[in-house]
C-alpha cells in the first residue's frame, strides 16, 4: 500500500480562468462558479491516476494548488469564493475515483483577517465536503507584510478547531510577492520558519494532540539541526526555552513528509526524524517531475529511493508508505478509501 500524503488537484483551465475574473474584477461579478462539469473534472482525474499507477500510487491526497491560493488578494471575498470553489471541485472528483482521491483543504486565509473566520471554513470542508485535513499556510501575506509566526497565540483559534476535529494540517506556504525569493524559495524558508516557532512556543503544550506535518521535509531544520541543538544547549540561549527537552525530541511533536527530490537530503530527513515521523509524499506531478539524468526516473518518483535505503527494516518501510498516513489522517473518508484500494 502506497499513500502519497502530499499531491495537489488535477483540473482543467476552466477552473483557473474563474479565478483570472475573479482576481481581475476584484469580485465585482459575483461569485458565480466556474462551470466545470463533472465530465472535465474525471477527464483531469483519469490524468491523476494514469501518473499514480505509473509510479506505483495506490491513494493520494489532494489538495489545492498552493502557489495558486492568492490568500493576498484583495478585497478577501474573493479569497474565501476562489478557495471555496477549488475545495468543492476536490470533493467532486474525489467522489468520481472513490479509493484512489482523498481531499484535503484549502483554508481561505485572506491576509488581513484572523484564524477564527478560518476555522469556521475548516469545519464545513471537513463535515460537509468530507475532507481529511488542511492546508495552513504560515505566510498569507505572501511575502508582502507581517504576519504573526504559528508559535504565536494569534493562531490558537485555528489550533482550537483542528483539535476538536481531529485533523491535520499540511503546512505549506503560498506564493510569494517579494521579488528577492520565487515562490519555491518561499516555501523552503517559511517552512523552516514554521518548525522552530511551534518548536519554540507553547503551542504543543498547549495543544498536545495537535497534528502537524511540514511539507518538503521540514524545509532547512534537517540540514542546519546542529544549531538548534546547540540553541537547545547553550547557556545563555536557552534561557525561556519553553519546552524543556532536546530539540531531537521537539522534533517529534511534528511530522514530515518526504518531497525531498535528493536521495541524501531524504535519507538525512528519515536518520533524523525516525521513519516513524516521515509521511510518504511526492507532489508528483509537480516541479520534481523532470528526469534525473543518473537515474532516468523522475526526481520525484520517489518509492524507488525509499525503497532502496537498506538502513531501514520492512516495517519501517511500511510505515512511511502507509502506517503513518493512516495513524495521522484517521477520519472515514480515508479509511473507505484505503480500504477500497485494498
Amino acid at each position: 500500500m502506497i499513500i502519497d500524503s502530499h499531491a495537489h488537484l488535477n483540473a482543467p483551465p476552466e477552473l483557473y480562468a474563474y479565478q483570472a475574473a475573479l482576481l481581475s474584477s476584484r469580485g465585482g461579478q459575483g461569485r458565480n462558479g466556474s462551470g466545470v462539469t463533472d465530465a472535465q473534472l474525471e477527464e483531469y482525474g483519469d490524468r491523476t491516476l494514469a501518473v499514480m499507477d505509473s509510479v506505483g500510487t495506490d491513494v493520494q491526497l489532494i489538495s489545492p494548488r498552493p502557489f495558486q491560493a492568492s490568500h493576498s488578494a484583495t478585497p478577501s471575498k474573493v479569497v474565501h469564493w476562489w478557495t471555496a470553489e477549488v475545495n468543492e471541485a476536490i470533493a467532486r472528483q474525489v467522489q468520481q475515483f472513490p479509493g484512489r482521491l482523498a481531499g484535503v483543504a484549502g483554508l481561505p486565509q485572506a491576509y488581513g483577517e484572523t484564524p477564527e473566520k478560518w476555522a469556521g471554513e475548516l469545519e464545513t470542508a471537513i463535515k460537509d465536503l468530507g475532507m481529511v485535513g488542511c492546508l495552513l499556510n504560515p505566510d498569507p501575506s505572501e511575502g508582502s507584510g507581517y504576519v504573526p509566526p504559528l508559535g504565536d497565540p494569534w493562531w490558537y483559534p485555528l489550533y482550537e478547531k483542528m483539535v476538536e476535529l481531529d485533523v491535520p494540517a499540511l503546512i505549506h506556504s503560498a506564493s510569494c510577492q517579494n521579488g528577492r525569493e520565487s515562490y519555491s524559495e518561499h516555501f523552503i524558508t517559511e517552512e523552516s520558519i514554521a518548525v522552530l516557532s511551534l518548536l519554540n512556543s507553547e503551542v504543543f503544550l498547549r495543544f498536545p494532540t495537535l497534528k502537524i506535518v511540514v511539507s518538503h521535509g521540514g524545509g532547512s531544520v534537517p540540514y542546519q539541526i546542529g544549531r538548534w541543538r546547540a540553541a537547545r544547549l547553550h547557556p545563555k540561549l536557552r534561557t525561556g526555552q519553553v519546552l524543556q527537552e532536546s530539540f531531537d525530541e521537539s522534533l517529534r511533536r511534528l511530522w514530515f513528509d518526504t518531497v525531498l527530490h535528493a536521495p541524501l537530503a531524504l535519507e538525512l530527513l528519515v536518520r533524523t526524524v525516525g521513519a516513524d515521523r516521515c509521511l510518504f509524499g511526492t507532489e508528483k506531478p509537480g516541479s520534481g517531475s523532470a528526469p534525473d539524468p543518473t537515474t532516468g526516473r523522475d526526481l520525484d518518483d520517489l518509492k524507488p529511493v525509499i525503497e532502496g535505503f537498506d538502513f531501514l527494516d520492512t516495517a519501517e518501510k511500511d510505515a512511511i508508505f502507509y502506517g503513518n498516513a493512516l495513524s495521522l489522517y484517521s477520519l472515514p473518508a480515508l479509511d473507505a478509501a484505503v480500504g477500497a484500494a485494498r
